[in-house]
This record gives structure tokens, C-alpha cells and sequence, in this order.
């Protein structure tokens, strides 16, 4: 699972990704309004954490751009105002929940398992499944009838990214952002080779099918 947290105050931005980290999600972090618009562009998350006020553009002109174009990432706000205002208008634009800060840590882990529950990302066990494939967020590895894959930590989050977006085309960018990161040096190319890898291991089971590919757009988690 991957959240994305866009806030400007440093420390509590680095405390809010040092939890995360410990609960095993993975991150990326924004200080300005701009740097959080690009990356929530992306696609790439499944999470989306951010404040109201940061510098050059709002938490909810971010809001206001996902949502128009059709990305429905949960998002969580984190305010400082505590005011019926800006709780109605976040929800209204598209925000699914809001904290007003300070707020205590076990809460906000509790919203965010809320939202990815509520969103059908992953079940309270963290193991989602699909035409005959479960991925396990706990365990780290994927299943074929019960079956485990055995597969190396790229091969898992490829598989779970794919999963979790079940029967919606991801592009070979999307893919390679989300599992290898915006600064790695690693060519594209390298998302087709762990396709290659999974459809070899899902093929001892018969389910490599589900993997499609999709000419000149990316791929798909598909049922025939």
C-alpha cells in the first residue's frame, strides 16, 4: 500500500511518514502545494494525506483537481482550523474524511484503515482477492488457490499494485512510478521483465491469463 502525505510542516510530516514506515506502508511526501499536486496526478497511491494550508496551492485545490479528473483515491484533510467551514467544504469537493490537528496518532492510523477498508482496497486481514488470486499485504506475497507464488518484493508489489487496480489499464509509467520510484535509475523497460516474471509464475497454476497486456497502453487484471 502506498499513501502519499502532502504537508508543510516538518515535523510533522516526518512523524506522520515514520509511523507509516513502521506500519509497513510506503511513502511519499510533499512540502509545497505544487510538488503534492504533481505526484497525486500520478496514480499512483492509494492513499492521499493531505493539509489545507500549504504553500503555493491548497490541500483543497488539490482535492478539486483529482477529483475532476476522475481519480477517486480515498483522501484524507489535515486542518488546523476547526471550523464547520472548512470541514464541509473539504467533504463537499471530494475529501472523504478530515483530522484537526494536533491529533493523536492512534486515531489517524485508525482513519486511514478506515478509508482503505471503506474503499475496497484491502480487507482487515490485508489480503485482497481476485478471479482465483490473493495478495497478502502481511505476508508479502501473492496466492494461486491457496498456493503461494513465492515472490520477491518487486514481483509482490507489481501484483498487488495490479490488484488493487483490478480491471483498470495501468501504464508501463504508472507501474514503474509506483513500484520503482520517480529517482531510480532503472530504465522503464524493466516493468515488462517483472511482468514476464509474473506470468511465469502464475502460469504453473494456470492463471497467468489474468495478467493482460494491452497494446500501446499498459496493462490490465482481467477476467476473461
Amino acid at each position: 500500500m502506498k499513501i502519499l502525505v502532502v504537508e508543510d510542516d516538518d515535523p510533522l510530516r516526518e512523524a506522520i511518514i515514520s509511523l507509516l514506515t513502521e506500519e509497513n506502508y510506503i511513502t511519499n511526501e510533499a512540502a509545497t502545494g505544487d510538488e503534492g499536486l504533481y505526484l497525486a496526478q500520478q496514480g499512483i497511491y492509494d492513499l492521499l494525506i493531505l493539509d489545507i494550508m500549504l504553500p503555493e496551492i491548497s490541500g483543497l485545490e488539490i482535492v478539486k483537481k483529482v477529483r475532476a479528473a476522475d481519480n477517486a483515491v480515498p483522501i484524507l484533510l489535515l486542518t488546523a482550523r476547526d471550523s464547520v467551514e472548512d470541514k464541509v467544504t473539504g467533504l463537499e469537493i471530494g475529501a472523504d474524511d478530515y483530522l484537526v490537528k494536533p491529533f493523536a496518532i492512534q486515531e489517524l492510523l485508525a482513519r486511514i484503515k478506515a478509508l482503505i477498508r471503506r474503499h475496497g482496497s484491502m480487507a482487515n486481514d490485508g489480503k485482497i482477492s481476485y478471479g482465483g488470486v490473493t495478495v497478502d499485504s502481511k505476508l508479502h506475497d501473492g496466492f494461486v488457490e491457496n498456493q503461494a507464488l513465492g515472490l520477491t518484493t518487486k514481483e509482490y508489489e507489481v501484483l498487488e499494485f495490479l490488484v488493487l487496480n483490478k480491471e483498470q489499464i495501468l501504464t508501463r509509467e504508472q507501474i514503474f512510478d509506483r513500484v520503482w520510484g520517480f529517482e531510480s535509475e532503472t530504465t522503464i523497460s524493466v516493468v515488462d521483465l517483472y511482468i514476464h516474471y509474473l506470468r511465469k509464475k502464475m502460469a504453473q497454476s494456470g492463471y497467468d491469463s489474468l495478467l493482460r497486456t494491452v497494446r500501446g497502453a499498459g496493462f490490465m487484471f482481467k477476467e476473461k
